[in-house]
């Protein structure tokens, strides 16, 4: 995991004023002059020419491709140091354009700069009045969606460049002698994180005629940008995504419930590890990645509008990056589909159902995601559709909230299937369905804050079988359904304990449930503690 705190670092004998915040040591005491990782969620300190810049997941991105972008900080007297940066290319606008990190910038047009290309070269070059001479160029295979380590070493008059801890590059030159650090996107689009300027050791080493850096390479011995299983990894269950291997919250937690049992054929729910990590901003590139063939981890960056719900392809990770990423006016749909995580995406105003898990799809983890104005359902669980976990999701003042079993008459098709676990989800002021049961046994559903919920909590019918533990419900009129049905629907089963029901009116129980613990292991906090757990740590931006 990134490191928490990582201090804005200068030296006191170099006496410079700079933009940002910084501590003064002395010399002696530390080498690094400068860090950002950007956790802080913002680029306070840093200055921007050209492009579209903003802090993203905890990365510095600059997302066009039709601009010469820089972003520069730190004081223009350093002279003699090492600026180390991640960077992931995400668009070449031709294979002439680069992205990389700068050294002795004396303005936006006159630096020193060690960049990859989209032809597969990292190159060492000297811009000099916005015009680039290319000093000491290399072949390297560069992949965009992928993470490189570059490091820009100036000392004097000797210029290197490390990529991947490889140096691949040298010249001499002394056309600058002092200056700022910075991160270039000419012409292309990029991630950046975990700038670094260290005054002293740590240094890229010598160069080595034979080293040729693979992309998956890193200092810090950080997962393959592919998320591969290392040889010690259980063949049966991958790990999950590192941090380290995208600009996005991917954290590295498994799917609990019924989505982690293994059955099926498949090994718990762990997406799409194994696959490449794409970021995804617009209509055309989310549709592409989702209908892929093969895992794939895909990182949704800002509002994205689609029409209708849209089919999900198996071994697929759906995440948001920070909090604002957004699925607007339609939403995802599972067709025979499985292995598939969906989490901190805000659903806005789908035309129809948000999420709809159907046709047998299995193994579905619906976690920590916020939804909003759906025209019908925001998660449909039906048509034999099992091994579903939905967890730490905010319902945010919905109407029809969750749908397990989607007809009285399809028991052919769902009896002895709609396995589903929900637990931690805010239902905010949501109205109906949380959930409506026909047919699933066991639904369990445990440790979830229901308020002012107006028509009813949650209803068991047609024989469905609801296990209700630990839940907290506050200023609902009808907190549970069961032996009366709800509607046209037959009565169903509810088993409910450690319940607390404040402002709220009776539960009606009947019957027997199954147990989901022999399904899998679980732990029901006190129910007293669930409001203030759930408010605080459901919906986006809270992995």
């Amino acid at each position: 995991m990134r490191t928490a705190h990582r201090a804005w670092v200068a030296t006191a004998v170099l006496a410079a004023t700079v933009a940002f915040s910084a501590v003064a040591v002395s010399r002696a005491d530390a080498a690094t002059l400068f860090s950002d990782d950007f956790a802080d969620g913002n680029a306070s300190g840093w200055s921007t020419s050209g492009g579209s810049w903003s802090v993203s997941g905890q990365a510095y991105r600059q997302s066009g491709t039709g601009a010469d972008a820089k972003a520069q900080a730190g004081s223009t007297v350093w002279t003699d140091y090492t600026v180390q940066a991640r960077v992931q290319p995400t668009a070449f606008g031709n294979s002439t354009r680069a992205a990389g990190v700068v050294a002795r910038a004396q303005s936006t047009t006159n630096f020193y700069a060690l960049v990859l290309t989209g032809g597969g070269t990292a190159q060492l070059r000297r811009v000099s009045g916005g015009g680039v001479t290319t000093l000491a160029s290399a072949p390297v295979a560069v992949t965009t969606g992928t993470w490189y380590t570059l490091a820009l070493r100036v000392s004097g008059s000797q210029l290197s460049g490390a990529v991947n801890g490889a140096t691949l590059v040298s010249a001499t030159d002394g056309t600058f002698a002092a200056g700022r650090v910075g991160l270039t996107a000419s012409y292309a689009s990029a991630f950046f994180d975990d700038v670094t300027v260290d005054g002293g050791p740590g240094t890229p080493p010598s160069p080595s005629p034979s080293s040729q850096p693979s992309p998956s390479a890193s200092p810090s011995a950080s997962p393959s940008p592919s998320g591969s299983p290392s040889p010690s990894a259980s063949p049966s269950r991958p790990p999950s995504p590192s941090p380290s291997t995208s600009p996005g919250p991917v954290p590295p937690n498994q799917a609990d419930g019924f989505a982690s049992v293994d059955a099926l054929g498949q090994n718990g729910t762990y997406g799409g590890v194994g696959g490449p990590t794409v970021v995804v901003d617009t209509t055309a590139e989310l549709l592409a990645a989702i209908d892929t063939i093969g895992p794939m981890v895909i990182q949704v960056q800002g509002t994205i509008t689609i029409d209708s719900k849209r089919g999900v392809r198996p071994n697929k990770t759906i995440v948001g990056l920070g909090s604002n990423a957004v699925i607007s006016g339609g939403g995802f749909d599972f067709y025979r589909s499985y292995n598939v995580i969906v989490r901190n995406l805000t659903f806005l105003n789908a035309e129809d159902d948000a999420v709809n898990v159907g046709q047998n799809s299995h193994h579905v983890w619906i976690d920590h995601n916020r939804f909003v104005a759906p025209v019908d359902g925001s998660i449909d669980i039906v048509r034999g559709a099992e091994y579903v976990t939905v967890s730490w999701n905010h319902f945010d003042h919905t109407d029809k909230s969750m749908l397990i079993g989607h007809s009285d008459g399809s028991s052919s098709e769902d009896v002895g299937h709609l396995k589903v676990t929900i637990h931690h989800n805010f239902f905010d002021h949501s109205r109906q369905r949380h959930p409506r049961v026909r047919w699933g046994d066991p639904v369990h559903v445990y440790n979830n804050y229901f308020l002012a919920n107006e028509l009813y909590g949650v209803a068991s019918t047609q024989d469905g079988g609801v296990l209700l533990e630990g839940n907290y419900f506050q200023d609902v009129p009808f907190p549970c359904f069961s032996a009366s049905g709800y509607a046209d629907s037959g009565p169903g089963r509810l088993v409910q304990r450690n319940n607390i029901f404040t402002g709220s009116g009776p539960c009606e129980v009947s019957g027997t449930v199954a147990d989901p613990g022999a399904h899998y292991p679980y732990t029901v906090a006190s129910p007293s503690t669930v409001p203030a757990t759930v408010t605080a740590g459901a919906g986006v931006g809270r992995l």
